[in-house]
């Protein structure tokens, strides 16, 4: 195996790592994922008071733990989780759920870590050192693509079928609701015409 070789296996694992164990990696062309109903939640949480690390470090740490319990149980109804960072004070998760009855099944199931989690939060919520937010939708048309990169988000997540996004799926209003509605055409600018 060559070093260039070794190095993209290296890449791809962390990849994996980061976008969960079902990470496509497929940069070919322009795809587009191609499912029914999802529920996506968006979940995440504010460190109002830095110095209070007893208070907000176990809401951090706890929440990874509550992904890869997730993951770990097949019918579980999580499809797909990312987590993103919102400088300087917050990080959260988007995640994607086969149904919000799957999500709210979680939620209050004392056989798992969340509800325990839940209710320590909120015997320490008085003091406010930390702060957690949640939005719930329930989406049953949307619209993604991806070109020339691994798919992210919906088109990531357990279940999504990845299809060419060409024809009539080429533009947004063609995958969300079947309108023929092609591409303008496109072009690199003229340098010589932005001076």
């Amino acid at each position: 195996m060559s070093l260039v070789e070794h190095f993209e296996r290296v890449v791809n694992r962390i990849r994996q790592l980061v976008a969960g164990s079902h990470a496509v990696d497929d940069r070919r062309g322009r795809v587009h994922a191609d499912r029914d109903d999802v529920v996506v939640f968006l979940i995440g949480m504010r460190i109002n008071a830095f110095w209070k690390l007893h208070r907000w470090l176990p809401v951090f740490l706890v929440a990874p733990r509550m992904v890869r319990e997730l993951r770990r149980e097949a019918d579980s109804g999580l499809l797909g989780s990312w987590t993103f960072l919102s400088p300087p004070r917050g990080v959260g998760f988007v995640q994607y759920w086969d149904s919000f009855e799957d999500l709210r099944r979680y939620a209050r199931d004392s056989d798992h870590i969340h509800l325990e989690a839940w209710a320590e939060y909120n015997e320490n919520a008085s003091d406010e050192a930390v702060g957690l937010w949640h939005e719930t939708y329930r989406i049953a048309d949307c619209e993604t693509v991806y070109n020339h990169m691994p798919p992210r988000g919906l088109g990531a997540a357990n279940g999504s079928k990845l299809v060419s996004a060409t024809g009539r799926d080429e533009s947004a209003a063609g995958r969300l609701d079947g309108t023929d509605d092609p591409h303008p055409t496109v072009t690199a600018a003229d340098p010589e015409s932005t001076a």
